[in-house]
């Protein structure tokens, strides 16, 4: 098998349609279609269902589809890296941002790298933290966001921030950011909530578990969009990190306060894979991150936020080989 085959599986999985694959890549769409029939052949597998709705992978499609996106996204890197200009850092960098801190990062992440390192092209993609370790994991990310994680046998982990988690109510209940909320006044509201297996909804458990607390949870959601519009709505309260709600709280749409008794905080972490080779662009690109983030914080954009310290109780260790 080849590039060009591997860009036409790619594209007629990415479409749905032989035709509209051989327009996006310039070519007749007998090609197409005989790069698709060899690739069959070399494999002994059929790696399409040709239906009236139009191409669907298989199963071993799914599969080669999935590797062969990832080898052409290696090519590309690998190809931008060998050709920079004399001085210049050059490359493709994927990174994961928590949803909750996209707004916060991403247009000053991306003004700074077009400003300083305009080779450098960055890839954004936002999640939850499980999905992003999953995606850090298997490869389809260079670095990532995550909260609440130590180093793993695969995964470095360097903290960079601690922050609270708040109550979150409709503007009614005149929460206030100096006035914090004791965990078990919050609990006593119907609550609506993130999904069970979600590793906030876990910090959450632990607390109400730790306190003897009992939760009311009416509604439960993967989105912290959902969440906070279903407590606009009057269905309950929900618990979110501060800077997921600094917008809202700004702008009168919601109030919210800090819980306390007990205080609730989750941890910030840069993940790196912990084998293989560092890209320069990918070590600019943590190095502008966490620029970011340090100078967020102390200028109060990050809504009771700490910079992480050693002296912690809760520390995580820092990784034995790093980025910065």
């Amino acid at each position: 098998m080849d590039v060009k085959q591997l860009k036409a599986l790619v594209t007629v999985a990415e479409v749905g349609s032989v035709t509209r694959a051989a327009e996006l890549l310039h070519l007749v769409q007998p090609a197409v279609t005989r790069q698709i029939r060899t690739l069959e052949e070399e494999l002994g597998v059929p790696l399409f269902q040709r239906t009236r709705q139009g191409m669907r992978p298989t199963e071993a499609g799914e599969i080669m589809v999935d590797r062969a996106r990832r080898a052409l996204n290696e090519l590309e890197r690998a190809r931008a890296e060998v050709q920079p200009r004399p001085g210049e850092v050059t490359g493709i960098v994927t990174l994961g941002l928590l949803e909750s801190t996209s707004d916060l990062l991403a247009e000053p992440l991306v003004s700074a790298l077009g400003e300083a390192h305009p080779g450098v092209e960055l890839r954004l993609m936002t999640g939850y933290s499980g999905h992003l370790q999953q995606w850090l994991d298997d490869g389809d990310l260079d670095l990532s966001l995550l909260y609440n994680l130590d180093s793993t046998p695969s995964l470095n982990a360097r903290p960079l921030v601690r922050e609270r988690l708040w109550a979150v109510a409709p503007p009614a209940a005149r929460l206030r950011a100096d006035h914090p909320v004791a965990f078990a006044e919050m609990a006593a509201h119907p609550l609506v909530m993130p999904a069970s297996g979600h590793a906030l909804r876990a910090l959450i458990d632990a607390a109400a578990t730790r306190s003897g607390i009992a939760m009311d949870v009416r509604v439960q959601t993967n989105s912290m969009r959902v969440q906070k519009r279903l407590v606009l709505a009057g269905h309950g309260w929900t618990v979110l990190p501060g800077l997921g709600i600094a917008d809202d709280i700004a702008h009168g749409t919601l109030s919210a306060a800090p819980l306390s008794e007990p205080d609730v905080w989750r941890s910030i972490v840069l993940a790196t894979p912990r084998y293989g080779r560092v890209p320069p662009a990918v070590e600019v690109v943590a190095h502008e991150l966490v620029r970011r983030i340090d100078a967020a914080v102390p200028r109060g954009r990050w809504p009771s936020a700490q910079p992480y310290t050693t002296d912690e109780p809760d520390t995580i260790p820092l990784p034995p080989r790093g980025l910065l």
